[in-house]
């Protein structure tokens, strides 16, 4: 398995809908731990080590570091 940096998603605009709806009405503090649930859900969903590492360095690198 590789990296796919390429638009995936069918429809953005309703994923990015449903990442705000999960956090309506959410404190600054849970709208963060929810952020880290999802991303360890999601990392574990991946599974692969190295697709994981590209991942948090492409990451890092979109962020400007």
């Amino acid at each position: 398995m590789s990296l796919n940096l390429r638009p995936n998603l069918k429809s953005p605009d309703d994923a990015y809908a449903l990442l705000l709806e999960a956090h309506e009405g959410l404190a600054k503090a849970e709208s963060d731990a929810l952020n880290a649930r999802l991303i360890l859900v999601l990392m574990n969903y991946v599974g692969d080590m190295e697709v994981l590492k590209a991942a948090l360095e492409a990451a890092r690198s979109v962020g400007g570091r």
